[in-house]
């Protein structure tokens, strides 16, 4: 099965929002879909865990990268049906500690392939390109980026574009990328301009399927549920719905 790094050089573009709603919707699907939470702030971690993350770093990422402990005892399942990797606030220490060990981004690699996933995995990136990103993408077989329909998340994607680019040489594997419009009001002149101008840079690497803008999305979270529970008929409903079957049908989680 596929591993699919969420990820963009800029905050607030719904790499989390998508992670969570993507993963619960494959489990929703029967499909037996793990989360990796790459991102010390640990929002995926809070959001599928109905709150209540793990108190102990050890039985998270902290404990994978710090003490050795293998991946797969970090693993647990969660209400949401979806086997989570969490992380915690500690995990921040993990570019201090390693940020000159060119061998410390193939850490998530190792662990994946001792883990044997039985579906797909998809991460949870910090938007920082830094020794967890790297990890990320270095484990991933591909990339998904949400941008959101603004001017300066369409220059991130510009800047990711290279670094992937450059990442892709020293792997010596083209990496598949998929780019998903987020937070997408079609009445703002300034989305459609983003949205052409995505269109037009990177073809059918673009998503079809455009993730409007919608305030459920923010709240189904904080009660623990995915926006297929919180809000079934919404529009962020139907929106991540068709998002992870279009990425169902083009093969992008196989």
């Amino acid at each position: 099965m596929a591993c699919i790094a969420v990820f963009n050089q800029k905050g607030g573009v719904a790499k989390t929002t998508s992670t969570f709603n993507l993963a619960t919707a494959l489990a929703r699907a029967g499909w037996k879909a793990w989360a990796v939470d790459m991102d010390a702030q640990a929002h995926l971690t809070l959001a599928l865990t109905a709150g209540h993350p793990p108190l102990d770093p050890a039985t998270t990422l902290c404990g994978f990268f710090n003490q050795q402990r293998p991946l797969r005892e970090t693993v647990r399942e969660t209400p949401l049906g979806v086997r989570l990797v969490p992380s915690h606030a500690e995990l921040a220490k993990v570019e201090s500690l390693y940020g000159s060990n060119a061998q410390a981004t193939l850490a998530l690699k190792r662990g994946l392939a001792e883990a044997e996933p039985d579906g797909p995995v998809l991460i949870d990136c910090c938007p920082a390109l830094g020794v967890l990103s790297l990890n990320a993408l270095y484990a991933a077989d591909r990339v998904l980026i949400p941008v959101s329909s603004d001017y300066l998340s369409l220059q991130s994607v510009v800047r990711l574009d290279a670094a992937i680019t450059a990442l892709e040489k020293a792997l010596k594997r083209p990496i598949e990328k998929r780019i998903v419009i987020t937070r997408f009001d079609a009445r703002r002149k300034l989305a459609q301009q983003v949205a052409q101008t995505l269109l037009d840079r990177y073809g059918e690497q673009v998503c079809k399927t455009r993730i409007r803008e919608c305030v459920a999305l923010a709240e189904s979270p904080a009660v623990g549920k995915d926006i297929f529970a919180y809000q079934r008929k919404g529009v962020g409903a139907q929106d991540y719905g068709a998002l992870a079957y279009e990425l169902l049908r083009t093969g992008f989680f196989r």
